[in-house]
C-alpha cells in the first residue's frame, strides 16, 4: 500500500552539509519537505533560495503538491528555508511540541521580545506518538531528545528521518552540548529509533564524510547502526556514552551558523521583523554563548 513505501527524494547541501528531503505519496501526490534549508552567507549577510528553489523545481516538474514542511527541530547550523516554502507553497509548517522551551531560552538571549514561546509561528506542533498524514502516506512522530529538548523523527512506513540524533554508522552521533540538550536524553532517543526492526531505513539530517569514505552518504538501517556506529553500537552502556559524548562536546567549537541559525528557526524561517529604518538585522549576542 502507499502507506508502506513513500517517494523520498534527498537534496545535499555542501555548505551546511544538510540534506533536506522531499516525501511524497505516489498515488494522491501530495509531499512533505522535511528539512529545508535557506542558504545564508554569514560574510555579507545575503541570504539565497537556490536550495529551497531545487526542491520545488523537482516538485514542480513531477506535479508533487507540498502540503508540509516538516522540521525535525530548530537547526544551529542552516536557516530554515520553511517560511520562504511556505509563502510558494501554502505548506503548514509542523515541528515538535517542545521547540516551545527552545523558544523561551533563546527569546532571552537574543532579547527578542517578538519571540512567541507559545509555539507560534509554526502552524502543528507534534506531541509523541501522533499522527498525521501525507496523502495516504501516515507519518508517526517520535520524540527523541537529547541533542535538542524539542527533537522529533518522523516514521513513515519503514522510514525514519531522524534529525541530528543520529549519523551515518561510522562517523556516530550528534553534540548534545546545545542549551537543553542531553546526553543521557539522547542515548535513549537512540536506543528507542534502535529498537524498531532491523531493515527499518533511516535517513539522516546531515552527513559529514568520515575520513576513509569519498562520498556523502545519508542513508542506513537499524541493523547497520546497532551493529556499527562507531559511539552507540550494540556493548555501548549509557554511562559509557554519556562519558564519551560529554568530553567530545568540551572540544567542539559552535556550528558557523549558529547564532543567525537559532534566532531565524526558532521563528519558524522568519527573519526577525523589520526596524525602524525598515532594514532586518540579525543579533550577535557578545560573550552569551
Amino acid at each position: 500500500s502507499s502507506s508502506m513505501s513513500p517517494d523520498i527524494k534527498a537534496f545535499f547541501d555542501p555548505a551546511t552539509f544538510t540534506v533536506s528531503y522531499l516525501v511524497a505519496d505516489p498515488m494522491s501526490r501530495k509531499a512533505a519537505v522535511i528539512d529545508p534549508v535557506l542558504d545564508f552567507d554569514p560574510r555579507s549577510g545575503r541570504t539565497g533560495t537556490k536550495s529551497a528553489d531545487a526542491i520545488l523545481a523537482d516538485a514542480q516538474q513531477r506535479r508533487l503538491e507540498i502540503e508540509w514542511i516538516l522540521e525535525t527541530h530548530a537547526h544551529a547550523d542552516h536557516l530554515s528555508a520553511g517560511a520562504y516554502l511556505k509563502e510558494k507553497t501554502g505548506a503548514k509548517i509542523a515541528i515538535g511540541e517542545h521547540i516551545t522551551k527552545v523558544q523561551a531560552v533563546f527569546r532571552g538571549i537574543f532579547n527578542a521580545k517578538d519571540i512567541n514561546t507559545d509555539g507560534t509561528p509554526f502552524d502543528r506542533l507534534l506531541k509523541d506518538g501522533e499522527t498525521f498524514r501525507i496523502g495516504g502516506l501516515t507519518v508517526e512522530v517520535l520524540h527523541t531528545p537529547g541533542h535538542t529538548p524539542a527533537c522529533i523523527s518522523y516514521k513513515i512506513g519503514n522510514n525514519v528521518f531522524v534529525g541530528d540524533t543520529l549519523f551515518m554508522p561510522d562517523y556516530g552521533t550528534a553534540r548534545a552540548d546545545f542549551p537543553g540538550g542531553d546526553a543521557r536524553n539522547l542515548y535513549r532517543s537512540i536506543k528507542r529509533i534502535l529498537s524498531l526492526p532491523d531493515d527499518t531505513v533511516l535517513w539522516m539530517c546531515h552527513d559529514y564524510k568520515a575520513p576513509n569514505r569519498e562520498n556523502f552518504v545519508w542513508k542506513t538501517t537499524v541493523g547497520e547502526e546497532r551493529a556499527k556506529n562507531i559511539h552507540v553500537h550494540e556493548g555501548v552502556s549509557e554511562d559509557e556514552f554519556v562519558a564519551m559524548r560529554t568530553a567530545r562536546d568540551k572540544t567542539l567549537g559552535m556550528p558557523v551558523l549558529i547564532l543567525p541559525s537559532v534566532q531565524v528557526n526558532v521563528r519558524a524561517g522568519h527573519m526577525p521583523p523589520p526596524e525602524d529604518d525598515g532594514n532586518i538585522y540579525l543579533k550577535v549576542p557578545v560573550n552569551r554563548l
